[in-house]
């Protein structure tokens, strides 16, 4: 019976998931999609919890009340503008979880090898749940447990670090340059070599020593290869990182037998990989360039910047809105910071409400996360239809009065086409240039956060308007009727 039912709602909870991963490609199913995988979620905590060989239900009721009451009070403090650093540390919890619950594994194994080899008859009958799969497993599948062991703590240990890593570049509280200790990439290459040589005297019966070894190996890797990245591909790093995260999900699932845990983390591993592969296209970089390389590579000088930048005050941008027929927003980091959302979309609802064509278009690296301009778009109540991806609504700029780009930088530089030793040369970016006019909210007339030059700046037909996004634009709102 128990065994009938956990099996069930495990297929259940693994069709909801399904449904909840296919729901988010779409901004209007994205609401039913999350209640979908909140859904499907408790329902594989609660059969896992009756499920055959468990126990120790009080422990087990304490520690689910105290998770969910943690990441209930923590989802109330994060603002949206912080959401990516908490992904990045949702992902390094689930790698330490890998990384505890292999060792937990190999305890387990040592002590009922220890049994079989004292010829504790009495001991072994006494084991349930794990261990008793453990203790039924012919040596063959010792091994494969190991292998899935092994490789459960070495994913989990590198996305540990490598999310604590990328938590602090999101947060500013690490430097978000890429650094590489010396050696760079040969220190990695050694890392992974001795990881491999660690395997083999694991499987050979080593010891455990080879597991705690492997895990410090992982961890430096993990570290030291988000360290050489640069903040501009945090963005790919994520998703790379939640990718990871799903990887060692499937092989802890693995060595605990545990299906619903292999299908999730295949699913999240899998959909991470695909994530991360198109927002490498997005940025025209290859993944491993990214991975291994950081962000800056140059083949040359990068190309001088010359003239001005032009400014103009709230009167003026009102102006020109007031002249303008169809414009479209570009939002960035920038917006996120500044809390400016609301803004925008009160400025989006009085010029349509003057008959003008207001659209957004999105890039698919802009933010520090997949989909963050969306996700603060969506929570401001702009509607769904408007806010277009850049191949919808690239070719329209050269058609638009006014173009708005609100903290934004990379995503919109023209040095992409035009400057070949450009550190994004080749990269997509939305021609905002071409509009009649461009109007640039920015703080002030530094690089941002990748540190490099945007040419946009300087053009004929470009005007910054200096300030607080926010209370730029709460100033603008007072200006048009």
């Amino acid at each position: 019976m128990e065994y009938g039912f956990t099996t069930a709602a495990y297929v259940v909870a693994a069709i909801l998931f399904i449904l909840s991963l296919g729901g988010l490609s779409g901004q209007e199913s994205a609401k039913r999609a999350v209640w979908y995988g909140i859904v499907g979620m408790a329902l594989a905590v609660f059969a896992t919890l009756v499920g055959p060989g468990q126990g120790n239900w009080g422990a087990s009721i304490i520690l689910v009340a105290m998770g969910g009451t943690l990441g209930w009070m923590i989802a109330q403090r994060v603002q949206m503008t912080e959401m990516p650093q908490l992904v990045a540390a949702m992902h390094s919890l689930v790698g330490l979880a890998a990384v505890l619950i292999g060792f937990n594994a190999e305890i387990e194994m040592v002590r009922i090898a220890a049994l079989q080899v004292a010829g504790d008859t009495a001991g072994l009958e006494a084991l349930k749940g794990f261990a008793q799969k453990v203790a039924e497993k012919t040596p063959a599948e010792i091994t494969v447990l190991q292998i899935e062991v092994f490789l459960g703590v070495f994913i989990g240990a590198v996305t540990f670090t490598g999310s604590v890593i990328a938590y602090g570049k999101l947060a500013g509280k690490v430097d978000g340059k890429a650094r590489k200790l010396p050696g760079g990439h040969m220190l990695n290459a050694a890392a992974a070599l001795g990881s491999l040589v660690l395997l083999a005297l694991y499987l050979g019966g080593a010891g455990s020593w080879t597991l705690v070894l492997v895990s410090l190996l992982a961890f430096f890797i993990g570290y030291h290869l988000i360290m050489g990245i640069g903040g501009a591909d945090m963005p790919v790093v994520v998703s790379m990182l939640n990718s990871y995260s799903g990887w060692a999900a499937a092989a802890i699932g693995f060595s605990l037998s545990n299906d619903l845990l292999i299908v999730v983390g295949a699913l999240v591993g899998s959909s991470g990989a695909i994530l991360s592969y198109i927002m490498c296209r997005a940025m025209n970089r290859s993944f491993i360039s990214v991975i291994l390389g950081g962000f800056g590579n140059t083949s040359g000088p990068a190309m001088e910047v010359e003239g001005e930048q032009v400014a103009i005050d709230a009167e003026g941008v009102a102006a020109l809105l007031d002249d303008a027929e169809a414009v479209i927003i570009v939002p960035g980091y920038g917006m996120a910071v500044a809390q400016a959302q609301q803004a925008v979309s009160e400025l989006t609802r009085k010029l349509r409400a003057k008959g003008k064509t207001v659209r957004f278009g999105i890039h698919p690296v802009a933010g520090r996360l997949p989909g963050h301009m969306n996700v603060l778009l969506a929570e401001a109540k702009v509607p769904y239809d408007i806010v277009l991806e850049m191949d919808e609504i690239n070719d329209d700029f050269p058609k638009t009065d006014v173009a708005i780009v609100i903290g934004s930088n990379d995503i919109v530089n023209p040095a992409a086409q035009e400057d070949p030793n450009s550190p994004i040369a080749g990269m997509p970016v939305l021609e905002v240039w071409k509009a009649k006019h461009v109007i640039v909210s920015k703080r002030g007339q530094g690089t941002g956060y990748s540190g490099i030059e945007n040419p946009l700046f300087y053009k004929e037909n470009t005007r910054m308007f200096f300030g607080d996004a926010k209370a730029s634009l709460d100033k603008l709102l007072g200006l048009i009727d």
